[in-house]
């Protein structure tokens, strides 16, 4: 196969992309609905609140996409990217396209002045972090991420806790 072409998405993609995202959503265990995939696409990038790029095969088929949202880092006053989604189907797997899409993406970063990306993945997903790692980029050492669901029942505090 010859190398994957990467380009930005728009909308006239849709078609494209709602089926790698659909997929993309499965793989971390949520159901089959390309409705709601399509929808939340359509919606990141009629805001203008998410950027996507695209590989296609020489046919034009959609083989992998990703996904970055601009956001900023106070700390060193600067715009970073949060790569958030980067999927590449099982069939186009080993191909090179997971790692044209990231050079794709740090391109797009230096294009665009963003001084950082960051991403985050399963601790199970080794291939993926392989591939991170033999592309430059750096496992955080110093901090950790906590995640919280509005709404979600808070735990009684600790007698540790009330003392603070």
């Amino acid at each position: 196969m010859s190398e994957p072409r990467v380009r930005l998405a728009g909308l006239e993609d849709l078609d494209t992309l709602a089926p790698l995202f659909n997929a993309y959503r499965q793989f971390y265990e949520q159901p089959d609905d390309l409705v709601l995939a399509r929808g939340f696409l359509e919606e990141r990038l009629r805001r203008g609140e998410s950027v996507l790029l695209l590989a296609v095969g020489p046919e034009g088929r959609g083989l992998g996409l990703c996904q970055l949202y601009p956001t900023f880092c106070s700390v060193q006053a600067q715009p970073i990217f949060s790569l958030y989604d980067l999927f590449v189907p099982p069939e186009a797997r080993r191909l090179g396209i997971g790692r044209a899409l990231l050079r794709a993406a740090e391109d797009l970063a230096l294009e665009r002045g963003v001084a950082r990306l960051d991403l985050t993945t399963a601790r199970s997903n080794a291939r993926a972090q392989a591939l991170y790692e033999s592309e430059g980029w750096v496992l955080d050492q110093v901090f950790l991420a906590y995640q919280r669901y509005p709404g979600a029942p808070r735990p009684a505090p600790t007698a540790a806790l009330q003392q603070a």
